[in-house]
């Protein structure tokens, strides 16, 4: 059944095995940055209509595993981005090829029309599949912190005044189409290469295998098999 925008209380409808993260662990903090304009593409992308992590529901349950391991540390996840509909992956590929002016926060040091050659963007993407996440480390208790869609930053590999995240720092923020975004950078302090140490190994001890160029991606790679891609609304 495809997820629509209802007007009450209730849940929308998802298709078979998909599932609400926040039904599975409401602990997991959520920014899902698609849903509003605090992304690269200033402007909240197509097919998110509600701030929601969906997943399918092995992989949420592998999350809650990731948590519970955690919380011990006094830490918490935070996901940015879940499973993302197909129209948003359109959107983003058109995206690259019709730029506009303005300040390139997100890829201080590229050209944006570089941007899929180099593995930031991607014609299609498993976050799709639903067995993909984005996410971060908080330390807990969780301090207040929001970016201002409006504001004006440093970019996004610089060592201040970046946007602002509750985060542990990671050396650059989320979604910073940069090569100090690589895990195994190089260019990053030591309390941020442990930092991303800690999220990797987390990670991979449930079963999520990271993406090289984006310390905050990651893989859910015990499926059974490769789940099909969807175009479903991300929707209450």
């Amino acid at each position: 059944m495809v997820a629509t925008a209802g007007g009450g209380a209730e849940r929308s409808r998802l298709p078979s095995k998909f599932v609400y993260l926040s039904d599975i662990d409401a602990s997991i903090l959520q920014d899902i940055r698609y849903a509003g304009r605090a992304n690269f593409t200033g402007a909240r992308v197509p097919g998110y209509v509600a701030g929601e992590c969906i997943l399918l529901r092995q992989v949420a349950e592998a999350l809650k595993l990731v948590q519970a391991d955690l919380r011990q540390r006094s830490l918490s996840l935070k996901v940015y981005d879940c499973y993302r509909p197909v129209r948003a992956v359109r959107s983003f590929m058109h995206w690259v090829g019709n730029p506009e002016p303005g300040e390139a926060q997100f890829w201080p040091r590229t050209q944006r029309s570089d941007l899929v050659k180099l593995g930031y963007i991607a014609s299609s993407s498993v976050h799709s599949t639903g067995a993909a996440v984005d996410l971060t480390l908080v330390k807990l208790p969780v301090a207040s912190s929001k970016a201002d869609p409006n504001a004006t930053y440093a970019p996004c590999n610089a060592s201040t005044s970046r946007e602002p995240d509750n985060s542990l720092d990671m050396g650059t923020t989320f979604d910073c189409f940069d090569p100090m975004s690589h895990t195994a950078s190089s260019e990053i302090t030591s309390e941020q290469r442990e930092n991303r140490r800690l999220l990797v190994g987390s990670m991979a001890a449930h079963g999520f295998k990271n993406y090289d160029r984006e310390w905050w991606h990651f893989t859910y790679i015990e499926l059974p098999s490769i789940p099909k891609v969807q175009d479903f609304l991300v929707a209450k």
